[in-house]
């Protein structure tokens, strides 16, 4: 069974070292899917659900409606990614030189599934795909307040970068 604060504990505790990420990401990969699900409840709506949140650890519950598709963007912190159901695909993007027409260019992918997760450093740019015919569900956990912090998108018919609106991501959530 998920226990959501036996699970914050543990990613607290997982804060300590050098290596935060990869401890995370231990602790997101021993979450159960069927629990999460029996504990979060089965993701039905898109959505962006708190679920801790700190100067040092943010941890969302990431609902992501059939299809959508979300604006290559940052973190400017390390983050883990565990899925509990469905898909979620990244798109993993590089930054060109300042005098190219585009400020970024697709240099990889990382499709997960139920059970996968994934650590990313602070520098990663991503964007995501729910190619699912079904809402898939995510545990995402950050190395700062997420909510509180800087960061870009870019955009994405020019790929020029921009400041992060959190408003837009939440009504593209709400869709």
């Amino acid at each position: 069974m998920f226990d959501k604060d036996r699970f914050i504990a543990d990613c607290r505790t997982a804060l300590d070292g050098a290596d935060s990420a990869r401890n995370v990401r231990e602790v997101v990969t021993r979450a159960d899917p069927a629990g999460v699900v029996a504990t979060l409840g089965e993701p039905k709506g898109g959505g962006i659900v708190p679920i801790h949140r700190s100067d040092d650890l943010t941890i969302v519950n990431v609902l992501w409606p059939v299809n959508m598709v979300i604006m290559p963007h940052n973190h400017n912190t390390w983050a883990v990614i565990g899925v509990y159901g469905g898909r979620e695909d990244n798109i993993l993007w590089r930054r060109l030189p300042a005098d190219s027409t585009r400020g970024i260019e697709a240099a990889g992918a990382k499709s997960l599934c139920t059970r996968d997760a994934l650590a990313f450093g602070p520098d990663l740019i991503h964007s995501v795909v729910n190619p699912s015919a079904k809402v898939t569900g995510a545990i995402h956990v950050y190395g700062t307040d997420f909510f509180a912090i800087e960061r870009s998108e870019w955009d994405p018919d020019s790929l020029q970068e921009g400041p992060y609106d959190q408003e837009k991501a939440r009504r593209m959530f709400a869709r």
